[in-house]
């Protein structure tokens, strides 16, 4: 969920149940919790503009070798292979998947440089005190891409892979592999530590003249307030278009469920990839890929791929049929803790990327000719989709849409 910067008067909404709620001046190092719900509000961090500055030029300087520099080498009775974050996507290609290729082509390369290119100029030019009337449409993109930047996912996929590659050939991180991790890890700290409610404070006000009394909307990427008249126009701040909910959210998760849901077996029944060792085929489940790991004695990997890869998505469909159902049947019983099933579905579903960046690693570094080699098969593409589809769900989905029964039946607007 995103974080609501609050307007000037301290007003905020939460962006879990649509509580307005009024918040006095926080001190440094403080967090404030929703009254209702206990969803963060704001995040009070001294510095957190330059330290997150600081963080991004540096995540970008280790991106440049983590595309350039191979990632990994592995070596087989003498000969020897290394990998680029690309060599992925073209191995793929070269197998007879382009969509899956380009699939993670988008989530290892694509979205990380766009990433940055859209969160680099708000944070410069707001550290410099400088405003311009594009800022808050590139903060939000950075926002909304952020989800789709996956390289702490990837790091872990890759982990999963020099663990499998171990047990029958050498590897060895290389430079750009360094360089992924050190990257990986500063995004992860850079999340921590920006300050976004100062950053779009800095972009511009957090409420419309005239919204001071009277019905009113809040903005759900910047969390700015507008009269309710504004509803369907363009935010000032961030050029989103005003909704007091998220359009069609109801449609729109229902029908990616639905396709995840139809996808979901093949996806854990059909190999995903088929190991090829002195002519004779081994073809491999995520399931079977885990008793792998368990057989290695990596059960801490083993449970992290378990879960990740096949529990997730079914929590992540059967939780959003059960929102959808009570939404639909005007059930206010356990919304609590409807919304921390949905908080905490929209915080894990990227994680369930690891075997498909696993694979592509495999398929680049594991081929050996007659000796052994890895290639994908179609339950790759099927997985692939599922994750795609539930986490499109839960993007899509209003959590607030559960909590206007409650408010209707206390008579809140």
């Amino acid at each position: 969920m995103e974080l609501a910067p609050a307007a000037p008067d301290g007003r905020v909404f939460c962006p879990d149940c649509g509580l307005a709620q009024h918040l006095p001046p926080l001190p440094p190092h403080s967090i404030a919790d929703c009254a209702r719900c206990g969803a963060t509000l704001l995040r009070r961090i001294p510095g957190g503009i330059t330290l997150a500055l600081a963080l991004a030029l540096a995540a970008g300087c280790f991106l440049l070798p983590a595309n350039l520099e191979p990632l990994m080498t592995a070596s087989y009775r003498g000969a020897e292979r290394q990998n680029l974050l690309a060599s992925g996507v073209t191995a793929l290609w070269d197998g007879g998947f382009p969509i899956l290729g380009t699939v993670v082509g988008l989530l290892t390369i694509g979205t990380q440089i766009l990433w940055l290119a859209a969160l680099l100029p708000p944070l410069w030019l707001v550290q410099r005190g400088e405003r311009r009337p594009w800022l808050g449409r590139s903060f939000r993109y950075a926002e909304q891409l952020r989800i789709w930047t996956m390289s702490e996912v990837y790091l872990l996929g890759a982990v999963v892979a020099y663990t499998r590659i171990e047990t029958v050939a050498g590897i060895e991180v290389a430079t750009g592999g360094a360089a992924f991790a050190a990257f990986a890890l500063t995004v992860l700290v850079l999340d921590r530590v920006i300050d976004r409610h100062a950053v779009w404070a800095a972009i511009g006000p957090g409420i419309v003249p005239g919204a001071e009394t009277g019905e009113i909307v809040d903005c759900l990427q910047c969390g700015l307030i507008a009269p309710l008249a504004a509803a369907g126009g363009a935010c000032p701040r961030c050029a989103a278009t005003l909704h007091r909910r998220k359009p069609d959210s109801l449609h729109r998760t229902a029908a990616f469920a639905v396709a995840a849901f139809l996808l979901y077996i093949p996806a854990n029944t059909l190999p995903i990839l088929r190991i090829v060792r002195f002519g004779r085929d081994d073809p491999a489940t995520i399931f079977s890929g885990v008793r792998e790991l368990l057989a290695a004695g990596l059960w801490p990997l083993a449970a992290i791929v378990f879960i990740a890869s096949i529990v997730v998505p079914l929590v992540k469909l059967t939780g959003l049929t059960w929102f959808l159902i009570a939404i639909r049947s005007g059930v206010t019983e356990r919304v609590m803790a409807r919304t921390r099933l949905c908080r905490f579905i929209e915080g894990i579903g990227r994680w369930s990327n690891i075997d498909i960046f696993m694979l592509s690693i495999l398929v680049a570094l594991v081929q050996f000719g007659s000796l052994t080699r890895v290639e994908a098969e179609p339950g790759a593409q099927a997985f692939a989709a599922v994750v795609i589809l539930t986490m499109l769900a839960s993007r899509s989905f209003d959590a607030r849409l559960m909590w206007d029964p409650v408010d209707a039946g206390r008579g809140r607007s």
